[in-house]
């Protein structure tokens, strides 16, 4: 079973690998599965190329800078805090938890939307 990592969890991969030895059994199982995995193609492409139809490579760019502005405002918490000397309150740590978590979140979306032009799902104007 492989395990993806990204940065704030881990999708593990559980395909169905068949154990049959028959090579024609195999054959239509893996025929059946691409048929699905086709199904699921088109239904992305489709439903993503609605919902985001206006997507371009400006788009990608705002959200590349906010996703920066983002980590920039994160990292700067955490310099400020430590440069006081004095123990982090809990509203400090909750305040940049909230930048991680905002950081975290943009840098998942910009993965997400780079793998549905990788994969076809969404066509840039």
């Amino acid at each position: 079973m492989a395990t993806t990592v990204t940065q704030t969890w881990r999708r593990t991969s559980d395909h169905f690998e068949p154990q049959d030895n028959d090579p024609h059994e195999q054959r239509r199982v893996r025929g059946q599965l691409e048929q699905i995995d086709y199904a699921a193609y088109v239904a992305n492409r489709e439903v993503i190329g609605q919902m985001l139809a206006g997507a371009d490579a400006a788009a990608f760019q705002k959200l590349a800078v906010t996703t920066a502005t983002a980590r920039a405002r994160w990292a700067a918490e955490a310099l400020r805090l430590s440069a006081s000397g004095s123990p982090t309150t809990p509203d400090q740590v909750a305040r940049l938890t909230a930048s991680r978590q905002a950081y975290e979140e943009l840098a998942e979306v910009y993965e997400a939307l780079r793998r549905m032009v990788e994969r076809g799902y969404l066509a840039l104007k």
